[in-house]
Parts: structure tokens; sequence; C-alpha cells
């Protein structure tokens, strides 16, 4: 097919994908910022509303805004939420600038013991992932951020604090899920807390001013879910210009586990249920409702695993289904996906976002096959969860891009 082609340019095997505030926070399987800039130079000209329904940290809302576009976000993580909000929120830069002195010299009488009375929060399994010194100096950071009083600069501590908290914890840092290091990495283990917290601020200041530099546009973020439905009062039919977005590959709990990447984070910010959230996510919750020929192909080699796939492709499905409402005719939607393995069979992702879009009115534009070498993904993952049993994940993508021609 003509209109579906390898193209090694979508690869960007040595860009700088941390620019402007894409440096803020690591996070799984995100999209590069050179993927969503380009989709939208090429089909986003003379769009004014851009749509992310799986917006995660935000790359294609920072991309939309620096070209003047406004945009709305959605994600069911919290902490995608927070780092998606900070990296699109411009801030009185000379305020910040005396806040984070203000907070640099108070930790640095931390380090003497002066003014150290705080109170440990006493989450499940703190002291499994923490320290006791740990928690002690994360909690006076997130004493400090409770007391900033200007709404958007308490979200950019946060941020930073989040990622401090993740590379202090006891996790093997190089996973996506909880695992703890082993018993010699520990012993080596002794990270600088406030000397790491007052990098992430140093360096997303940095990412910060170079954004705001562009002048950009604005962002709404928003924590509904596609798979039910869009609120009108944000999104009414026929209102988006372009979507361009990277969804999950799959359910969260055999694919990236964003809800295990994000908890402990979640749980340091107070926010409810961080330990649920991957059950949330599309494909958390079985369901029944969707037939493929390939799922049949699974549950011959295993039922349960086929339900699972079931589950994910059913919310999948009526997230588009919900989402090609609000697309204007003529507006184009950008799928970045990634065909995933389970029981050793390729699930067609690419086929069949074409299949659903198409029955919502939309015609194939182009479909580009790109190599992943930036995005951060593991190189194998675990399908049926059982030690040991692992898979090869994906190598390629594929740009689906759906232009709607009936309302």
């Amino acid at each position: 097919m003509a209109n579906k082609y390898i193209d090694n340019s979508w690869d960007f095997r040595n860009a700088d994908t941390k620019p402007l505030t894409h440096c803020f926070h690591n996070y799984p399987a995100m999209m590069i910022p050179q993927i969503a800039n380009r989709l939208i130079e090429k089909y986003g000209k003379n769009a004014t509303l851009l749509f992310d329904p799986y917006c995660g940290t935000g790359t294609s809302l920072v991309e939309a805004n620096v070209k003047n576009i406004n945009a709305i976000g959605t994600d069911l993580n919290p902490l995608a939420r927070l780092i998606a909000k900070a990296k699109t929120t411009p801030i009185n830069i000379h305020q910040l600038d005396l806040i984070i002195k203000d907070f640099n010299d108070k930790t640095f009488m931390m380090g003497f013991g002066i003014n150290n009375s705080v109170i440990l929060p006493t989450f499940k399994n703190i002291d499994y992932w923490f320290t006791k010194e740990h928690q002690h100096k994360l909690a006076l950071i997130k004493d400090y951020i409770t007391q900033i009083t200007d709404p958007s600069i308490q979200q950019f501590f946060k941020v930073a604090f989040s990622e401090t908290v993740r590379e202090v914890s006891l996790t093997r840092n190089s996973e996506f899920k909880l695992f703890k290091m082993s018993p010699r990495q520990l012993e080596k283990f002794n990270p600088d807390v406030f000397g790491i917290m007052e990098s992430k601020l140093f360096r997303n200041r940095k990412g910060l001013l170079s954004f705001m530099e562009m002048k950009p546009s604005m962002t709404n973020v928003y924590s509904f879910n596609t798979v039910h439905g869009i609120p009108n009062t944000v999104l009414s039919e026929n209102s988006v210009d372009l979507i361009v977005t990277s969804p999950p590959y799959g359910d969260s709990r055999t694919t990236v586990a964003y809800g295990q990447f994000s908890r402990l984070a979640n749980q340091w910010l107070g926010y409810e249920n961080a330990s649920k959230v991957d059950n949330d996510l599309m494909g958390g919750k079985r369901t029944s409702g969707f037939h493929h020929l390939i799922i049949d192909e699974i549950a011959q080699k295993d039922n349960r695993r086929a339900k699972e796939v079931v589950a994910f492709y059913k919310d999948y499905n009526d997230s588009i289904n919900n989402i090609s409402k609000v697309i204007k005719k003529g507006g184009t939607v950008c799928y970045v996906v990634g065909n995933r393995r389970v029981k050793g069979i390729t699930l067609p992702t690419d086929k069949m976002t074409q299949e659903m879009f198409q029955a919502n009115g939309f015609e194939q534009v182009e479909t580009i096959i790109r190599n992943i070498p930036n995005k951060r993904m593991p190189s194998q993952n675990s399908p049926s969860n059982k030690m040991g049993q692992l898979e090869t994940t994906m190598t390629k993508e594929y740009i689906i891009v759906m232009e709607k021609v009936k309302r």
C-alpha cells in the first residue's frame, strides 16, 4: 500500500529530545518532541486547537503551544497531569528565583540539622522503599513545598520533588515496575537528597525559561476518561482541528506500567488511590464486547490473556468513538502506536486503529513506520506477568494519520 511506508527520517536518532520543558521529568514511553513537532508542522498549519486524549506528560501540548496553538489534554494519572501542567505553565521568573534561593538557603541549614523537625508520612511500604534518613529529608522538602503560596511555583517544585523521590527510593531506576535494588546496590547507595532536588530545580528553570521565550499559547489539562465520554463543557462536537497523541500500547499491567512507575511519587504527593492507577487505565478492568480474529488465536493459547487483550481494545475502541465526535470535518488525527506481542502473536494495533477511525467517518492519509531508537522502553517485558517469561517488545512505531471526511 503506497500510503503505508517506512521513513527513517522519523527515527531522530541523534536528536536532543529534552529541549524546552521536555527536560522536566522522566516518564515511561514518552513521545519525543520531534515527532509531535513534525506532525504539527505538517498537519496543523491552520489549526487553532489541538487535543491529546492520552496526554501523559504533555509532549504534544508543549509543541502546540510554541506554535501558537491552544491545547487541551487529559490523562488519568495524577503525576502525568502534574508534569503536563507544569511544562505548559509560564511562571514569574523573578519570583521563582527568590523562592529557589530561599529553598537552597534552607536546605543548607537543614544539612547542619537546623530546624529539622518534621512529621513523616505513613503510606504503605514506605520503610521498604525509603531509608529513614531519606524519608526525613524528603519530608522536609515536602513541608517546604506546601508553604509556597503561588500555585504555579508550588507545581513547579512538586515536579522536581517527584523526580527526586524516584531517584532516592530503593527501586531499580532502570525499571518501570517497582523492583528493589539488589543487596550489593543497596550497599553503595547514598544519594544526596537535597542536592538532587536542587539540580532538578536548576535544570527545569532553564527549560522553562526557553519555553517562555517562545511566547507560548495556552493549555488546559483535565482528568476525564475518553473511554466514558468527553465533557461538552470542555470540548464540544466538531471543535478540534488536530490530535497528536501516543496512546498506551496495551493494558498497563503487562506493557508499560505507568501506575507502578508513578506510585511512590503519587504517594508522597498525597494523591488518593496512588496504588490503583493501573486499574483505571485502558484495559485495567475486565470487559467484553470486542472481537478480532487475531484475539481468537491468542485465546487458543491462553484464554485469560485473550480476555485482557479484549478489555484493552474494547476500551480503546470506545475511546476512539468518543474522540471522533469532537474532531471537525477536515480535521486530522495522528496516532503513534506500537504493535505489541502477546503469546508470541503480534497485535496489528496500527490496522485496528485505522479501522476504528474509518468506522467513524475518517479516511487514511498515511501510515509512517519508524524505528524506536529514543523512546524509553524496556527491551523486554513480561506479557504473562510471570517471572522469567519475557517477550521482545516493539522496535517500531506506526504513525497513523487520518482525516475526518464525514460529520
